[in-house]
């Protein structure tokens, strides 16, 4: 996804790209050491990398979710310590939800109305996946909520040296168009299909 957006950003832009496979934690460095022009790697905006670099607006986003049954004691992501929490295998609800809480009480499974489907018989007590697919899960299954705080939120941008305002925004304005002409979202759509987001 990233080598297609950012192919397309290059076209807009009337530049040549260059694509360079580097190890993730070295993509700051040499962004810094002037290396690397941008970095697109499914790139999390966080604060500390925010000390570091300038990210470009958003080109896409993940939010992950918290399913329920009606009259479950879990309201919000503070509650699942100590609960059975259903997965999609290798998402990233899967990463976060196995890092947070710890194998024994994630139960993976092959996608997401499996998942579901235990959450409905009562064989876990909830299910962390993407948004977009646990709207219909839910719309689908009578008794199923989606709680109001998310479990995490991700946003992806594209990594740009601290103070290269002029790229920063010719990458800004190229995002912008690739937004406005249905380009990014087609790119975005070809990767992250309904059942198989934020892998």
């Amino acid at each position: 996804m990233d080598a297609d957006i950012a192919a397309a950003i290059a076209d807009k832009l009337g530049m040549k790209l260059e694509i360079t496979d580097m190890e993730f934690d070295s993509l700051i460095p040499a962004l810094q050491s002037d290396t690397i022009d941008v970095a697109l790697a499914g790139m999390t905006v966080t604060p500390d990398r925010q000390e570091n670099v300038d990210f470009s607006d958003s080109y896409a986003k993940g939010v992950q979710v918290i399913i329920v049954k009606d009259g479950s004691d879990i309201a919000s992501p503070d509650d699942l310590e100590g609960k059975s929490i259903g997965v999609q295998t290798g998402t990233t609800g899967d990463i976060y939800c196995t890092g947070d809480y710890g194998q024994e009480h994630v139960k993976q499974f092959n996608n997401g109305p499996l998942a579901v489907a235990a959450l409905v018989n009562d064989q876990i007590d909830c299910v962390v996946i993407d948004q977009e697919p646990a709207k219909n899960y839910v719309a689908a299954n009578s008794g199923l909520k989606i709680l109001d705080t998310a479990y995490a939120d991700e946003d992806y941008a594209i990594a740009i040296k601290k103070g290269n305002t002029e790229l920063l925004d010719k990458v800004n304005g190229a995002l912008k168009e690739l937004e406005g002409d249905g380009t990014l979202q087609s790119i975005v759509d070809k990767y992250i299909s309904a059942d198989s987001a934020a892998q």
